[in-house]
């Protein structure tokens, strides 16, 4: 089921956490943060719209990094519901896609609670001072392929926020599949 999340609360502080990671770290939002920034990503292995721009996303957080934006993925889903999501499909997932990012596993959901994570993917995007700047999408192709020049929304407001610590204000909310919340 397709789903979008809120869109952008200003200067919202970055929750902290500590997650494993599919190269056998635990990782906390500071051993991610860059000197310019931080994107967090809420991902998962077997989303239309995850697949469809995985090569986008990699492409960007490389050249992101390049400019002091730090990068993650995390996974939330309810890996018992979707086994495709479970941490060791997330390993072989991070290895055949050589993943330019720590993906993180969240299994007991309380990160992409904290978050108010809503779909994969959703990007959170965060200034210098851990506040939030980007809650928007990619780009504009969603799970379709991209024609010709398309404007890379995240990657420049990524790099405005690493120039100037804001984010635009005009911001177009990504849209994906829903987090699959374990049962109450």
């Amino acid at each position: 089921m397709a789903a979008s999340p809120p869109v952008c609360d200003f200067g919202w502080k970055a929750p902290s956490f500590r997650l494993p990671a599919t190269d056998g770290r635990m990782l906390s939002y500071i051993d991610i943060a860059g000197s310019k920034g931080t994107l967090i990503m809420f991902l998962c292995n077997h989303c239309p719209y995850v697949l469809a721009a995985l090569d986008r996303i990699k492409r960007d957080v490389r050249e992101l990094k390049a400019i002091g934006i730090g990068a993650a993925a995390i996974c939330s889903n309810d890996a018992n519901a979707y086994p495709a999501d479970s941490f060791e499909r997330m390993r072989e997932m991070a290895r055949e896609h050589d993943l330019p990012f720590p993906y993180l596993h969240d299994e007991t959901q309380a990160v992409a609670a904290a978050y108010g994570a809503a779909c994969t993917p959703d990007f959170f995007g965060f200034n210098a001072a851990g506040e939030l700047q980007y809650r928007g999408r990619l780009d504009a192709h969603g799970r379709n392929p991209p024609e010709g020049e398309t404007q890379r929304e995240l990657f420049e407001a990524m790099r405005q926020i690493s120039q100037t610590g804001e984010g635009p204000r005009e911001q177009t909310p990504s849209i994906g599949c829903s987090i699959k919340w374990r049962p109450a």
